[in-house]
C-alpha cells in the first residue's frame, strides 16, 4: 500500500519524478527548497516526500526560512553545498579567470580555448583585452594600451602568414584518411568520395589552424579577454566571493559583486552570508595572510633570479620507503580486525622482490589511462619547482586534485620562443614585442605590480610549484602527453615523467600509458575522431 493517497500523489508529481520508488529525483522548481529538503531529510525520521507535504506545501517560504536558521544561527557549512547554480561569466582576464580557478573544490570550470580560437578580431575598433581601471586613471594609460594593441597586432598580422606556414611544412598529401566505402586509411590523393575529400579537408584546416595559433599565443598579453562558465555549490561560490573581495585588483573585486549579484537571483539563501559579518571577518583574515607572508619573505629570503625554463623534481622520499606505505594501503583495505601499523610492520620485512611484484600485479591490470590506479597509490607524494611559459601553465592550472602555489607574473624570467616563430622569419619583431612589454611593466610594476600583471605576455615564463601523489601523477602525466596535447606541456609532463622514473623506477611503472614520443600536427588524430562522431551523428 501507498504512503500516500492518490491526491496526495497528483500533488508530488509536479516535485518528485515519482511517489512510490525508493530511488527518486526531486524535480521542485525551487533551488533553495530542493536544498533544504536534502538537508531537512537527515532532522528527521519521516519521508523527503513527507517532509515536503507536510512542511513545504503550505509554506512558501519554507525552504528560505531553514537556510536562514541552519546557516546563519547555527553556521552548518555543510548545508551550503546543498545548492548550486551555474555562472557564465563573459569579458573578463586572463589574470582574473587564474584567480577563479584557484578553487580547487565544489567548483567546476569551462574557458574560452586559446588553441581553438583566435583573438584577432576587434569590437567597435578595439581588441579584445582589459582596460585595467586603475592604470587607465594613471600616467601608464597610453603606455599600457600601446604595448597591449602592439602584442595583437604582431598576433593578428601573422596568424595567416603561420597558418600558410604550417600547410607548407604539413601538407595534406602527407597524411592517412579514413575511406568511407572500405574502412581503410589511406592517403588524401587516393579519396575518391567527395564527403571523404570534404572530410579531409575540414581534419586537416582543423588541426593545422590549431597548430598555428598554439605557435602564436605566446603573444597575446595577459590582459586578454576570455570567458568562463562555473558550475558549483553554494559553500564553494561563497569562498570564491570572500576570495574575491579580498583581492587587490579592482577586476576582480568588481566580478565578484557581479557574480554575487547573479547567485542571489538563484541560490541566495546558499551565499549570504559571503558579504554579512562573518564574509568580512574572512576576508580580513585572507588579507592578513598575505600580508604576513610578504613580510617574511622580504625580511628572510635573498631572491635568486632564475631565467629560462625549469622542471625540476626537488622533493620525495625514498622509493624503499614509499613502495613500503602503498603495499601496505593495498593491503590494509582487505585485511579486516587489525592495524595499519600491523600491517607496515610486516610489510617492511617482506623481500624487495615480493613488494615490487604487488606493486606491479597492479600496473598489470591497467589497460587504457582511465584504469586509474587505486588510492593505496596515494601515500606518497612528489614536489616539482616548475618554470615555464604563462600559456603553459594555464593548461597546468586546470589539475586542482593537487597543491599549487604561483608568484605575480612578470617579465623577471624571460619568455619562450617556438621554433616556427624563428623559421618563418618573425624572431625579431617577436623580440621587439617582448622587450617592449618588458619596458612597460617595468616601468608600472615601480608603483603598481599586481596590476602590471596585465600588460605580460603568455610567452614570460612564470615560476610556481606542484605537489601531487602517485594517483595524480599517474592522471595528470598520461593525460598532459596524449598527442593531441601542446608541445609546451607534452614536454613538461615528459620530464615530470623521467624525474619520477629515476628516483622511483619500481613505482613509476604504475605509469604505462605516458607518451613520450614528438607529434608534427598535436590535433590530427584528435581531429579524425571528432569527424567519425560527428558522421555517426549527422547518420
Amino acid at each position: 500500500m501507498s504512503e500516500f493517497s492518490n491526491s496526495e500523489r497528483k500533488i508530488l508529481s509536479d516535485h518528485f519524478s515519482n511517489s512510490n520508488e525508493s530511488v527518486f529525483a526531486i524535480i521542485t522548481p525551487k533551488q533553495v527548497d530542493r536544498g533544504a529538503l536534502m538537508s531537512r531529510y537527515s532532522r528527521t525520521d519521516k519521508s523527503m516526500r513527507r517532509i515536503f507535504l507536510d512542511e513545504f506545501l503550505k509554506n512558501k517560504n519554507r525552504g528560505e526560512e531553514f537556510y536562514n536558521k541552519v546557516l546563519l544561527e547555527y553556521g552548518d557549512d555543510s548545508v551550503a553545498e546543498l545548492g548550486e547554480a551555474q555562472i557564465a561569466i563573459e569579458g573578463l582576464s586572463n589574470i582574473a579567470v587564474k584567480k577563479i580557478e584557484d578553487r580547487r573544490i565544489g567548483l567546476s570550470y569551462l574557458e574560452k580555448s586559446s588553441r581553438y580560437v583566435a583573438w584577432n578580431k576587434k569590437i567597435n575598433g578595439n581588441y579584445r583585452f582589459y582596460r585595467e581601471p586603475v592604470l587607465m586613471k594613471s600616467k601608464f594609460a597610453d603606455l599600457y594600451l600601446d604595448t597591449c594593441n602592439f602584442s595583437f597586432d604582431v598576433y593578428s598580422k601573422n596568424i595567416e602568414p603561420m597558418i600558410n606556414y604550417v600547410r607548407e611544412k604539413y601538407p595534406i598529401e602527407k597524411y592517412f584518411f579514413k575511406d568511407s566505402k572500405d574502412g581503410k586509411e589511406k592517403s588524401f590523393s587516393k579519396l575518391k568520395k567527395e564527403n571523404d575529400i570534404k572530410s579531409a579537408n575540414m581534419i586537416y584546416r582543423g588541426s593545422t589552424k590549431a597548430k598555428a595559433l598554439d605557435i602564436l599565443r605566446g603573444l597575446l598579453p595577459s590582459a586578454t579577454i576570455t570567458n568562463v562558465g562555473i558550475t558549483g555549490n553554494g559553500r564553494a561560490f561563497e569562498y570564491l566571493l570572500t576570495v574575491l573581495a579580498s583581492s587587490d585588483l579592482k577586476e576582480e573585486q568588481d566580478l565578484g559583486s557581479k557574480i554575487k549579484k547573479e547567485l542571489n537571483t538563484t541560490i541566495k539563501s546558499f551565499v549570504r552570508r559571503a558579504d554579512d559579518k562573518y564574509g568580512k571577518a574572512f576576508q580580513d583574515y585572507l588579507k592578513q595572510i598575505k600580508k604576513i607572508s610578504k613580510s617574511i619573505a622580504a625580511k628572510e629570503i635573498k631572491p635568486k633570479k632564475v631565467s629560462g625554463v625549469m622542471t625540476a623534481l626537488v622533493d620525495w622520499e625514498s622509493e624503499k620507503k614509499s613502495i613500503d606505505k602503498i603495499v601496505t594501503s593495498i593491503i590494509y583495505e582487505q585485511s579486516p580486525s587489525t592495524s595499519y601499523q600491523n600491517i607496515l610492520h610486516q610489510v617492511k620485512n617482506f623481500s624487495k622482490e615480493k613488494k615490487v611484484k604487488i606493486i606491479n600485479s597492479f600496473t598489470d591490470i591497467r589497460h587504457n589511462r582511465r584504469h586509474r590506479p587505486s588510492r593505496a597509490f596515494e601515500s606518497v607524494y612528489y614536489t616539482f619547482d616548475l618554470l615555464n611559459n604563462f600559456g603553459m601553465f594555464r593548461d597546468f592550472h586546470r589539475h586542482r586534485v593537487l597543491t599549487l602555489e604561483r608568484q605575480l607574473l612578470t617579465t623577471d624570467h624571460g619568455y619562450n620562443t617556438p621554433n616556427e616563430i624563428k623559421i618563418l622569419g618573425i624572431e625579431k619583431e617577436y623580440k621587439v614585442c617582448m622587450d617592449n612589454t618588458k619596458v612597460t611593466f617595468d616601468k608600472i610594476r615601480k608603483k603598481y605590480p599586481e596590476q602590471g600583471q596585465y600588460v605580460v605576455n603568455f610567452a614570460y615564463n612564470y615560476p610556481y610549484f606542484m605537489k601531487f601523489n602517485l594517483r595524480e601523477a599517474c592522471h595528470l602525466i598520461e593525460l598532459r602527453t596524449v598527442p593531441q596535447g601542446h608541445i609546451d606541456y607534452r614536454r613538461v609532463a615528459q620530464q615530470m615523467f623521467k624525474g619520477i622514473s629515476k628516483v622511483h623506477p619500481n613505482l613509476s611503472k604504475i605509469m604505462k600509458f605516458v607518451d613520450l614520443k614528438e607529434y608534427d600536427l598535436e590535433r590530427f588524430e584528435s581531429e579524425k575522431r571528432t569527424e567519425e562522431k560527428r558522421k555517426k551523428l549527422t547518420k
